[in-house]
């Protein structure tokens, strides 16, 4: 057992954990203000502040996890392929591609490595289209978070023959589902009390209560996104992994096997 070799791994699992807590506190900012611990102006500020650091830091974390050529031409590839297919579809009213690659990638890969291709590709297709902004931080590690939780589910369905593995299609085609209006509510928490201010019914309301504040939140995402934008993007992800996901999966697991890196989690 090559203890050199775990050790930072181990620290590179652990440091990922972490930060990806703290990060999923920054995104519920408006929870905190809820609460009456931190006035809504200044998390605000530290918000916007504290995750594009977050993301240096997981940056520097995932390191080696890219030690590897062929891992890293096949991460820079799918990072590639993914902001392309954000980049077509953008502007289709919900319809994208991008969690299909994201989330083929983490369950191919790994969840780190699924990770570092979701914060890639949005980065990638932001710089390509002009549409970096205080928001970009937040996609990167919301997207990331798609990545790494399909390497994070089950995975007894890679011990069936191929022939029943649409299964393991089925599976992911669910967790598309439930990612695509996770994403949705991820977002619209930091972002709801920043777009509607502080006037309106739905506003955020600082030391208003955690209940009544997170039913304001509930109720924007969904006249907002849930069932609009998210809803569209759920059934397009469910759709395209059911067609495409079988044979990608078989391809990308024989590319990634040949390495000589164990796989990631």
């Amino acid at each position: 057992m090559n203890t050199a070799h775990q050790r930072p791994e181990l620290l590179s699992r652990l440091a990922l954990v972490v930060t990806s807590l703290v990060a999923l506190g920054v995104v519920a900012w408006p929870l905190l203000a809820s609460a009456g611990t931190f006035s809504s102006q200044s998390a605000v500020v530290v918000s916007l502040v504290v995750m594009p650091a977050l993301i240096v830091v997981l940056s520097l974390v995932l390191d080696s996890s890219l030690r590897n050529t062929t891992v890293l031409a096949l991460v820079g590839v799918l990072a590639a392929l993914a902001a392309a297919a954000r980049v077509v579809s953008t502007g289709a009213g919900g319809f994208e591609l991008v969690f299909v690659v994201v989330i083929l990638a983490g369950r191919a890969l790994g969840a780190r490595l699924g990770f570092v291709v979701g914060i890639l590709a949005i980065a990638l297709s932001s710089l390509v289209w002009g549409g970096f902004g205080p928001w970009s931080a937040f996609q990167m590690l919301a997207v990331g978070w798609v990545g790494a939780g399909a390497g994070l589910l089950p995975h007894r369905g890679l011990v069936v023959p191929p022939a029943r593995r649409w299964r393991e299609v089925a599976m992911l085609a669910g967790y598309g589902v439930i990612a695509s209006y996770a994403f949705g509510l991820v977002m619209n928490l930091w972002f709801w009390p920043i777009a509607l201010g502080p006037d309106t019914t739905l506003s955020l309301v600082d030391g208003g209560g955690l209940a009544d504040n997170t039913v304001r939140w509930l109720v924007y995402s969904l006249g907002s996104s849930t069932l609009t934008w998210d809803t569209v993007r759920a059934l397009t992800t469910a759709v395209t992994l059911s067609l495409v996901g079988r044979p990608v999966l078989a391809a990308l697991r024989r590319v990634y096997d040949r390495s000589a890196t164990p796989k990631s989690i």
